[in-house]
């Protein structure tokens, strides 16, 4: 089987379902219609770009342009992950938490998928690397931003009860045990559901584009199977790391409730 290519006139086609969508916002008075049009047109520029860089990747295999391509990735996800925070750390922490730890758990589970399951040579094959690790981003982002945003709502919601904690003698760890836990759960639950799912409600992206692409079925649910199980590992490892970063810079040396760390509600979540 060949792949169909699509050509502009059927993307155009495709584009006038999203109009219909805004036109639909518009006469319902939503409110979103500009928020879809201009996250339609976003997401063109962006994907169209993306084609570019990666035709550019794949007939070079560059590694100081693949590992600033994948700086790049990371950057915007970290940015992402604190613009998704209602009540967000003041100063580099509020960025900083949410990139640092999807370094640690993204970089490292697909870094460990080239190099040992897949065994690619080398292993910053950019057909390999890039998509895996975009998949790894996009997916760790939703949990940790979901995570870091449970554990500052929850934090400041229940700080009576954790300042009381503490001035029975426990410590800041015991304090806000309750609602670390919460917030990883609240993390986690995403791919949890994505994966009991996949299959009977839903075929995940990855498999749909290599059946579309004439991969055999049976080779497209294997590689299906191994990014979710990679991205349940990544999305672990990345929201217990924000949790933990997050919870720990909430108290002070003295084991004091800071709270001041937070900046104030944003009224645009």
């Amino acid at each position: 089987m060949t792949l169909i290519h699509l050509s502009p006139f059927d993307l155009g086609l495709a584009s006038i379902l999203v109009l219909l969508l805004a036109g639909m916002s518009w006469r319902l008075r939503l409110g979103i219609e500009r928020r879809v049009l201009i996250s339609a047109a976003r997401s063109t520029v962006q994907l169209m770009l993306v084609g570019l860089v990666l035709k550019v990747l794949f007939a070079q295999t560059s590694l100081p342009l693949i590992g600033l391509m994948a700086l790049v990735m990371l950057s915007v996800a970290g940015y992402e992950v604190m613009q998704r925070q209602k009540r967000r750390y003041r100063g580099i922490w509020g960025y900083g938490i949410g990139a640092l730890s999807m370094f640690l758990s993204a970089f490292t589970v697909t870094l460990l998928a080239l190099t040992v399951i897949i065994g690619v040579e080398p292993w910053y094959q950019p057909q390999y690397l890039i998509p895996l690790l975009g998949m790894m981003l996009g997916n760790t982002m939703s949990g940790i931003a979901i995570a870091l945003d449970s554990l500052t709502r929850q934090a400041w919601d229940a700080r009576g009860r954790i300042e009381a904690r503490l001035l029975a003698g426990g410590t800041w760890d015991d304090a806000i045990e309750e609602v670390r836990r919460d917030a990883l759960r609240s993390g986690l639950i995403p791919i949890i559901n994505a994966m009991a799912t996949a299959g009977l409600v839903s075929l995940p992206g990855m498999m749909t584009g290599q059946i579309l692409a004439g991969s055999p079925p049976m080779e497209a649910a294997k590689y299906q199977l191994l990014i979710m199980f990679l991205i349940a590992a990544g999305t672990g490892l990345g929201s217990m790391a924000a949790v933990w970063i997050g919870s720990r810079r909430l108290f002070d040396d003295r084991q004091r409730l800071r709270l001041d760390r937070l900046a104030a509600a944003n009224r645009s979540s």
